[in-house]
Formats: structure tokens, sequence, C-alpha cells
């Protein structure tokens, strides 16, 4: 797979879901995005594969994290030139409230662009922005 090609056919045509569908974790839990203006917030879908409390009910610390991941491996992709599939050097997140059955999202802002190195940091919520579920912070090399 060529993912610069793959990359660029999703900027031209402003579908990225082509691309999310190429990568199999995003795909099993069920990533998509949402854009606002020329903004992409990443939506993990209220489903019951990602309960890890059922009693609750609360999604899965991990696939928290793996949501928060892959969305700013994704953002990388989609918002700086890259030729390859940006890999992840660093990956800290905060938990900061139970994550409930219903629909998350992401937003995510390049804090920094070195040559080699990108800085991430990751906001989750679930209905108000103002009170996020998680944070996290994210350091890829990309070439």
């Amino acid at each position: 797979m060529n993912i610069h090609a793959v990359v660029q056919n999703a900027r031209a045509s402003g579908n990225y879901q082509s691309v999310i569908e190429q990568i199999p974790y995003a795909k099993l839990i069920g990533i998509d995005y949402i854009t606002l203006g020329e903004e992409l917030v990443y939506r993990l879908p209220a489903r019951e594969d990602n309960l890890g409390n059922p009693t609750l009910p609360a999604i899965h610390g991990g696939v928290i994290g793996g949501f928060m991941e892959m969305a700013a491996m994704l953002h990388v992709l989609f918002t700086r030139e890259t030729s390859s599939v940006p890999k992840v050097v660093d990956f800290s997140i905060d938990y900061l409230r139970p994550g409930r059955h219903r629909d998350s999202f992401a937003r995510c802002t390049v804090v920094r662009q070195g040559k080699r190195i990108v800085n991430v940091s990751v906001r989750t919520w679930q209905e108000h922005q103002d009170a996020p579920i998680a944070m996290a912070r994210a350091h890829f090399l990309t070439r």
C-alpha cells in the first residue's frame, strides 16, 4: 500500500474514510470523522464491542487510548506532508473521567513540528468539549 498516494487521493476528494479503512485497528473500533469547516474532528461511535465495564456501562480505557493514538496519527497523516505512516515515539494519556457508552470525539492539535518529530495534543470528550474524558500527548517520527 502506497500510503502517500492514498492520502493524496483522500485530500483531493475530501473523503478521508478510505484512509481510515486501510488501518485495521481504526476499522475495528469504528473510527470515523466529521468536518467542522476546515477542521477534522475524529469520532469513536458508541459500540457494545468497545465496552470494558458493561455494568456502568463504560468504554474500555485501552479503546479510549487506542482511539486517541489513532486520531493523532491520522491527524498527522491528513495535515502534514509525510511519505509514510507516522511511527509512535511516545504517547502519554491522562484519563480524567469514565467514557460512558455514547459517541466520543477527539480534537487534535499539532503543537510542534520539527524535521522528523511531530508533537500532537489530543483532547477527547463526549457531551461537552469543556468536560474532556481524557487528554493525551503524542510524539511521532515522520519522513
